[in-house]
Order: structure tokens, then C-alpha cells, then sequence
């Protein structure tokens, strides 16, 4: 996209321009084929975001290094022919076109005076002058001026003056400085010393100094340059009205336009073309020395310094042409004459410094001058390699050799030999590299020695008394002098040059693949691109001590530095003041490095070389954001998009302008990745970003890698559709989690109704099967007590059996009344078993006593089973105590709560039972019992325990003891509770 413009290319076809570039070689001209499409450029300017703009006949251009972005009618502009790009500190552009029909650019788009009338009140006869104040630019005429119009804010305002005191005053205004609200004016037909008008009180005070007619005027701050046709005097100014006349200089042609850089250094443009810069402060006390001439082929319209120091020209027809700082300071403040030939070749002594050229001519660089030596005229030979010792230098060309005596002055021929370096050898003596072999020649003696014969050699190193490295292009030998016998060292290098490094320790410049560090027998370590090497195809190298060395590229230079295992390389191009990055070679002297490129000779300090910045100092500028399907160009406020309008574009530049466009970017989303991209567009898409808030970062990357100090950052955030809220997949989620515990909730319903029904059946079984065991306890009990009687008949114990018959009769009407019922309570339980055991007490003629007890801490109306425990009393009674002659018997029962359970103990003193612990006695009535109390474990699961024990073995007494732990049930539907 740029053009660095190369004399030894070009000169054939822009003999016009040789001159120019001659002088300042490392100059980059931009025009219509970057884009910068007109025919004159007029005002330059900076922006406070280190944008460049240029007023131009074809409207207005920003240039940010490495695009030029045009504004002109179709954007807005009513009159393209842009004077004047003014930038104000809110980020407006005021475009002051010829005339009238003012503008501004906001925002990215162009506002004239159709869109913001405000702009109409604005009208001149000549074009107007201006001062800028912050966010505020004041216009006047500057003749006889009525009113000073203020733009600000979009807006404009007025101040009136009353500057003339009669019609026939013409009145020239100047320096306009709304700080001390002073303008100055003189009288364009009378010789009148200036005025300083205050545009608020309208008071004039007579300065101490008077201007001839036509004098064209320059303020920069308190310094003032006045020039009168060839005569150009500079002053400050004191206390308002007080000139102090610091320099004046008087051209040898015409001045069109005067020029005060940033750093107050002083420019003028002849009429005739070029520029003349000098060099010293305008406020200091000496004198305006001889100024630097340069662009003398160039009509220049305008001369800005930017922010870095960066020199930029505006021409006529030519577009506009970049110097960068640091080649500006060695190539301007530092000229050397005729310097800027193509070197191939360069060496040193004390004498000075050798340059070898692109043709038969050489130089010779001593005290700041380059002194010629012509050996032929003829273009089509160059410099191959140059070798110094003493008084004597021996200039190796293409086809020919010459020996020069630097005391004598005279040039002495040598064999032809076509040749390809030169490479010391023993003292008095060299090697040559030639295309049919080494040659040692002996330049005190004059002899030639063959050393190598038949064979193409590029480069060779002594390394022993007798031995050396030769390179040819694809391979490395060692040599032996004396044999002239060859081995093979190293395989697949083409080295273009050698250097010892220390003891048993070489480098070696190849052709496509870095620098190789080798010893006697051994690769130890290359150095590539891939560590930081500028490129891979090295000229030549300059050894500066046992752990620095220098590397000549295409792509520039390369200080290369060993810290054991470590490796430290920085390099250098035109950037840093190199004349060219074509470098054939360097020579180090002190501090000072002599560096020979296609562009002359570079004369820079190695220890400036090495203070560079390891970052620019610079951030990337977001121009705008695209987002939502709209171009924001103000990022300050909310950026916000929403699906399906998802696609982010960032349109981003890094204003590095010695990068010369070289710029790149590396990039990130945080929110979306973690990994840093990179690439050149200016435009960064993302497309399809998720909803989500996002941090935008952007880093620019400008030359030999460097990239800005710090990221420049910008949120946005992508909004969701409302299914993609979190509120809406919280309601689904919520409405799913709902829906799915109806269904789980049916289910378990369906499955417990299923199970209730079942359940249901299972408990109409079990009543079933209670009443059946009922109606089998009912018929035993009836039986049992029947017998009674018969017994008692068969006795003719009337009495008895009519008591009996009593008691039975109240027996049968409690069974029949609790066998309906499922519980009954403790107390009737109580009253049941006495009567039951009155009953059978008269049966058997006082055969035993019993007893009945209840704890205090049981509840009368707490419910049990009914009649379970009247089947174990009268086995008590059957199986225990009626076989007894020794004894009466005894029956014992006992209701007791025991925290958790009531417990009910049926115990007598009759045989036993003669076993341990039993579950299941033989009796009848007792499994009946058994079964009913497993039927009221399922119906009602009711926790009944049955324990049976035989008193001799668990108290060492006669008898059986029957507990009933039955644990507290309550359901409403029995009514059994506690």
C-alpha cells in the first residue's frame, strides 16, 4: 500500500524527483494509488486521537496509517474543495471549505449547513482565519473584520467589533488569542504601528512595532513570524503589546507559507517548491542558522509535525509525503553530502570508513564527509566485499580487484577474478573467495597462492596454522593448506559469510536458514525466525565483542546477544533511523554503528538503538461498533444488540504511522474465549454471538512485532429474545418440574389407590377372617361352660349350678356384646376377666384365687383388642392350676404402662409349662388368640408382642407367666386411642 521511494530504482524513470531523493531516501509518499485520490492536498492536522487529516480539492481525508477513509459529496460535503480540517478536542472536525458552505464531522457522518442551519449565520468575502479553544473555534476575516463567529457545540454564536474609526482604514487582523482577548491589527495603507484590539472592551493600545503592506503574519503561542516578500523576522510578544524581535533570515526566492511545527522549529515554502527547515527553537537567543533544503521538486501547500514527531508534507499533484522521527533526526539534522548511493560493501581502519557501491565507484566517510573514489566509469560492476588494513584497502568488484594506498592516493590493478568476498588472512595477507576457488594473495609482496582450485567458494575462515572453513553454496568444508585437500564439515548450508566468536567457537550467516554457531567438530546452536531473528537470510555478520554480534539483512538489523543459554535479539529498520532495511553491512566503532544500505550510509548510536521502547505508545482506536443492525459511532454509550441480530463488527485502527501500514491486530471476546486472535483487517466480525454480557479487548501490533502498551477495551452486551431470558427458562423449568410432579403425583395416586384398594380387600379378608375367629371363640366358650354345668348337674350341686347358670348367663350376654366389637376398653376388659373368673372359680369350688390390678399410670379407657386376653387366662386356669392337690392355686393379672406399650401379665402358680421361653402352646383358645393377633397386626397395624415363660426357670417358682405388650394405636375410625 505504501511506497518507500527508492532512488536506484526509480531514478531512471523520476529524474525529476531525484534530487529529493537524494537527500531524504527514507521518505514514503502516499497518493491516489493508496487511496488518496486528488490532485492538491492542502492542510494537515492531527486529532487527539492521533488520526491525520487532510484538506484536500476533493474533499476531506482521514488517514490512520494504513487506510484513507474520503468524505466528500456524497457524504455531505457542499463545497469538496477542503481548505481547512479542524479538529476540536470533543472529537468534531470542523471543515472549513473555499468561501462558505462550512461543515463538521460528528459521529462519523458529515453535518452541513442543510442539516444544522446554525452554520448559515457564518458568511465571508475572503477565506477566514481561526483559533482554536478546546471544544470552541473562532473564525474572523481578516480584513477589516466585523464580527468574530463562534462555533461550538453545534451552535453559533457572535462577538461584534468595532474595529474601524473611519471607511477609508483598511485594516489587516491577526493573532487572534481569546486567553488575553487580544487581536492584533495594522493598517494595510498606512506605515502605523500595530493595534492590539480587546474584542471586549473594543479598546486599542498601539504595540511598539509597525508592519509594511502585504506583510503575511504566523502566531504560534507568543511567537510571532512576520514575512515581507523575501524577508521573514521572528518576535515575541510580552505583556500583551510588547514585540521582541528574537531572528530574522531573508530567502534567496519567494515564501507562499509560513509553517511553526510543534516544537517551534520554523519552516518556510518557496514559491518555486521544497521546504527550507531550520533547525534551532525560535525562542531561543541565536540566530536563524543556514536552513536544511529539502522537496525542492515538490510545490508545498502545507508542513505538520505530528505527535511522535513524525514530519508529514502536503503537496501540489504529489500527495503527501511521511519522514519518520528518528531517520528525520540522523538524515536531517545529521546531513552528509552525496549519501545516498547503494552500498554493497563497507569496512573500516583508521582512516575512515569504506563504502563500496552498486557500481565502480567507492567512498571514503571521515569527519562527517564522504570523499569519492572513482575507479571506472561503468555501472554494471558492484561491490563484493572491501578488506582495510594500514594505509591499505583492496576494493573487491564483481570482475575486478584495485588496491589503494590511502597516503598516496594511488590505485593499483590486481587479476580479474570473479569474485565473491574477501577474508583476512595471515598478516600482510588475504584470502579471495572466486568462482574457481580460494586464492591467498599477498598484498605487501604482491603474490598469488593457490589454495583451492576448480571450485565455486562464497566464503572461507582460518581457524588453524593450516587449516580453514570454505563455503560453496550448499555445503561447508574444512580445508587443509598444504594437502589442498578438502572434507566435508557441514552438510545442506550455504553461509555467506563467517566470523570467529571466541576460542573454538564460529558464526556462520547462511542464505535461507539463520545463523549457525558451530565449533571444530559441531552445530551447537542455530538461531531462526522462530526465536526472533528478523529473517533467515542473513549478508553479514559484525562481531562487537565474545557475546554480542550484529546481523545485515534485506529486512533490516539484527543485534543478536548470548547469555549462556539464553538468547536476547532486537532488531532494527528504517524505523529507527536506518537509511533503508536493504543493510549489505555494519562496522562498530565505540558507540557508534556504521551501517551500509541500498540507501546510503547510516551513522547511528548504538546505545539510542538499544533504549527503543519495547511497546508503542499507542492504544487502538474503536471508529465504531455495529451492533443491533446499526453503526454506533460514539462507544461511550450502552452498546447493546439482541438475537437474532447477534453479529458484532468493530471497526478499529492503530494510528502508528512509522509502521508504515505494517499493522496488525490481536484480539479477544472475554465471555466467549480466552484465546487471543490475530489478524490485519480493520474490520473484526463476530458473528452469532450467544446472549450474554462480553468485554471487547484489542491490542495493536505495528512494527518488528511491537504492539501497544495497553489493550483498548469495550463492553457490550447481547440481549436475549424472551425464551432466552432467565426468567422465561425458569418459568418453563418450573412449569416442567411442575407438570412432572402431576404426573409423578398421579402416578404414586394411581399406584396408592391401586395399593388402598388392595389394601382395602386385604382388610375386608382380615375382618372376615377376625369374625370368623369370633365365631369359632364364641361355640368354644359356650362348650367349655356347658361342660361346667353338665358337671355340676351330674354332682345334683343345685345351688350351684343355679349360680352358675346366673353368672354364665352374664357371660354370654358381655361375650355376645364384645364379640361385635372390634376394641374395647381396659376397664371393661377388667370387668369381663373378673366375672369370667368368678365363674370359673365357682366351677372348680374356690380351686384358686385371683386378682386384677391396674397401674396407676393406665388410662381406664384406653382401648385393647376384645376378648384377647380371656383365652389366655382361662388356659392359665385349665393347663396351670386345675391339676394342683398340693396347693391352691393363684391367678394373677396386671395391666401396666411401660412408656411405650401397655403391658398386660397373665401369671399363676399351677405346673408350668415345662419348657423355655414358647410362643405357641397346644390350646385352642390360644392359637385362636395367635391368630387374631396377627389379623389386627394387618387390619389395623396394631403392634401386639406375645411372651410366654416358665416361672422355674426365669424366678426359680412354680407357674407360667403369659405378657401382652401391645404398643398405643390410635384411628379414628375404631376409636382406640390413649
Amino acid at each position: 500500500m505504501k511506497k518507500i521511494i527508492l532512488f536506484h530504482l526509480f531514478s531512471f524513470i523520476l529524474s525529476s524527483s531525484s534530487l529529493l531523493f537524494a537527500q531524504i531516501p527514507g521518505m514514503v509518499n502516499y497518493n491516489d494509488g493508496d487511496g488518496l485520490n486528488n490532485s492538491y492536498t492542502y492542510s494537515l492536522s492531527q486529532d487527539k486521537n492521533g488520526f491525520l487529516w487532510i484538506g484536500s480539492d476533493n474533499g476531506l481525508f482521514r488517514f490512520d496509517g494504513k487506510e484513507f477513509k474520503h468524505f466528500n459529496n456524497k457524504q455531505g460535503l457542499k463545497n469538496i474543495e477542503a481548505l481547512s480540517c479542524i479538529p476540536l478536542s470533543n472529537g468534531e472536525i470542523f471543515i472549513a471549505p473555499f468561501l462558505n458552505d462550512f461543515a463538521y464531522l460528528k459521529n462519523g457522518r458529515i453535518i452541513n449547513s442543510d442539516s444544522n442551519s446554525e452554520l448559515q449565520k457564518m458568511q465571508f468575502t475572503v477565506n477566514p482565519d481561526y483559533y482554536v479553544d478546546g471544544e470552541s473555534l473562532y473564525l474572523f476575516s481578516t480584513y477589516n473584520p466585523d464580527n468574530i463567529y463562534v462555533y461550538g457545540n453545534e451552535r453559533v454564536s457572535r462577538i461584534p467589533l468595532a474595529i474601524k474609526s473611519s471607511l477609508a482604514d483598511p485594516y489587516y487582523a491577526f493573532g487572534l488569542n481569546i486567553a488575553d482577548q487580544m487581536l492584533y491589527l495594522f493598517n494595510q495603507e498606512k506605515t502605523e504601528n500595530i493595534q492590539a484590539y480587546n474584542i471586549i472592551t473594543k479598546k486599542k493600545t498601539i504595540c511598539n512595532i509597525s508592519l509594511k503592506k502585504n506583510t503575511v503574519t504566523l502566531r504560534k503561542g507568543d511567537i510571532f513570524v512576520f514575512r515581507n516578500k523575501r524577508t521573514v523576522e521572528v518576535y515575541q510578544l510580552y505583556n500583551k503589546i510588547y514585540f521582541k524581535k528574537l531572528k530574522s533570515y531573508t530567502a534567496k526566492e519567494n515564501i507562499h507559507r509560513l509553517v511553526i511545527d510543534r516544537n517551534y522549529r520554523l519552516w518556510l515554502c518557496p514559491e518555486e517548491g521544497g521546504a527550507l527547515y531550520f533547525k534551532q527553537p525560535l525562542f531561543d537567543n541565536s540566530k536563524l542558522s543556514d536552513p536544511v533544503r529539502m522537496m525542492e521538486n515538490y510545490i508545498l501547500n502545507d508542513i505538520l509535525v505530528d505527535k511522535d514527531n513524525n514530519t508529514w508534507f502536503s503537496t501540489r499533484n504529489n500527495g503527501i509525503f511521511f519522514i519518520a522521527d528518528q531517520f528525520f533526526k540522523n538524515y536531517v539534522h545529521f546531513p552528509i553530502k552525496n549519501n545516498s548511493s547503494n552500498i554493497k560493501a563497507i569496512a573500516k581502519n583508521s582512516h575512515g570508513i569504506f563504502l563500496g557501491y552498486n557500481e565502480a565507484k567507492s567512498g571514503i566517510y571521515h569527519n562527517g564527509h564522504v570523499t569519492d573514489l572513482v575507479f571506472e566509469k561503468n555501472i554494471k560492476i558492484e561491490h563484493k566485499s572491501i578488506f582495510s588494513e594500514g594505509n591499505t584497502v583492496i576494493f573487491g568488484l564483481t570482475r575486478s580487484l584495485f588496491q589503494y594506498d590511502i597516503l598516496t592516493r594511488k590505485k593499483k590493478i590486481l587479476k580479474d577474478y570473479l569474485l565473491k568476498n574477501i577474508v583476512p588472512y595471515t598478516p600482510g595477507s588475504i584470502i579471495l573467495c572466486t568462482s574457481d576457488g580460494l586464492v591467498a594473495y599477498n598484498y605487501k609482496t604482491g603474490s598469488y597462492t593457490e589454495i583451492l582450485s576448480k571450485e565455486r567458494m562464497y566464503t572461507a575462515l582460518p581457524y588453524a596454522r593450516d587449516s580453514l572453513f570454505a563455503g560453496n553454496f550448499k555445503d561447508l568444508y574444512k580445508v587443509n593448506t598444504i594437502s589442498k585437500k578438502k572434507k566435508l564439515f557441514l552438510q545442506g548450508y550455504y553461509f555467506t559469510d563467517l566470523k570467529k566468536f571466541g576460542d573454538n567457537l564460529y558464526i556462520g550467516a547462511t542464505n535461507v536458514n539463520g545463523i549457525i554457531i558451530f565449533d571444530h567438530s559441531k552445530v551447537l546452536r542455530k538461531i531462526t525466525e522462530k526465536i526472533g531473528l528478523i529473517t533467515g537470510q542473513i549478508k553479514k555478520i559484525e562481531v562487537e565483542n565474545n557475546h554480542v554480534f550484529w546481523a545485515s539483512t534485506n529486512y533490516g538489523l539484527s543485534r543478536i546477544e548470548l547469555k549462556g543459554t539464553d538468547i536476547s535479539i532486537n532488531n532494527f529498520t528504517q524505523t529507527d533511523g536506518l537509511p533503508s532495511n536493504s543493510v549489505s553491512g555494519c562496522i562498530i566503532s565505540g558507540d557508534t554503528i556504521y551501517v551500509g544500505t541500498s540507501k546510503g550510509l547510516g551513522i547511528l548510536s548504538v546505545k539510542n538503538l538499544m533504549s527503543q521502547k519495547k511497546f508503542i505508545n499507542k492504544k487502538v482506536i474503536i471508529n465504531s461498533v455495529i451492533i443491533g443492525g446499526r453503526e454506533i459511532f460514539d462507544i461511550r454509550q450502552p452498546l447493546t444488540g439482541q438475537t437474532p441480530d447477534n453479529d458484532v463488527t468493530f471497526n478499529v485502527s492503530f494510528p502508528d504511522f512509522i509502521s508504515q501500514g505494517k499493522i496488525s491486530y490481536r484480539y479477544k471476546i472475554e465471555g466467549l474465549s480466552n484465546g487471543w486472535q490475530t489478524g490485519t483487517s480493520q474490520k473484526i466480525i463476530f458473528s452469532s454471538l450467544p446472549p450474554g454480557n462480553y468485554t471487547f479487548k484489542i491490542l495493536g501490533i505495528g512494527y518488528n512485532g511491537k504492539q501497544s502498551y495497553a489493550s483498548t477495551n469495550l463492553q457490550f452486551e447481547i440481549l436475549p429474545q424472551f425464551w432466552q431470558t432467565w426468567w422465561f427458562k425458569l418459568m418453563i423449568i418450573s412449569l416442567g418440574v411442575a407438570g412432572l410432579f402431576i404426573l409423578i403425583t398421579f402416578y404414586f395416586q394411581k399406584k396408592r389407590n391401586k395399593k388402598l384398594e388392595t389394601l382395602y380387600y386385604e382388610k375386608k379378608i382380615a375382618e372376615l377372617e377376625l369374625q370368623a375367629i369370633k365365631a369359632q371363640i364364641n361355640p368354644h366358650f359356650i362348650y367349655n361352660c356347658l361342660n361346667s354345668i353338665q358337671y355340676l348337674l351330674y354332682k345334683e350341686d343345685y345351688k350351684e349350678t343355679e349360680n352358675y347358670l346366673e353368672i354364665f348367663a352374664q357371660m354370654i350376654r358381655k361375650t355376645l356384646h364384645y364379640s361385635e366389637k372390634t376394641f374395647m376398653s381396659i376397664k371393661d376388659e377388667a370387668d369381663y376377666l373378673s366375672l369370667y373368673l368368678n365363674m370359673e372359680k365357682l366351677r372348680l369350688k374356690d380351686l384358686f384365687d385371683y386378682k386384677i390390678t391396674l397401674s396407676e399410670n393406665i388410662n381406664e379407657s384406653w382401648v385393647l383388642p376384645s376378648l384377647l386376653i380371656q383365652p389366655f387366662v382361662e388356659n392359665a386356669i385349665k393347663h396351670g392350676i386345675a391339676g394342683l392337690k398340693d396347693r391352691k392355686g393363684n391367678i394373677r393379672v396386671s395391666f401396666e404402662h411401660t412408656g411405650t406399650s401397655i403391658c398386660v401379665t397373665i401369671e399363676d402358680n399351677g405346673t408350668g409349662i415345662n419348657s423355655k421361653r414358647k410362643t405357641s402352646p397346644d390350646s385352642f383358645g390360644v392359637r385362636l388368640s395367635q391368630k387374631r393377633i396377627e389379623t389386627f397386626r394387618q387390619l389395623f397395624e396394631t403392634h401386639i408382642i406375645l411372651e410366654i415363660y416358665d416361672l422355674s426357670e426365669k424366678e426359680q417358682r412354680p407357674g407360667t407367666q403369659i405378657k401382652l405388650y401391645i404398643k398405643p394405636y390410635e384411628n379414628q375410625n375404631t376409636g382406640m386411642h390413649h
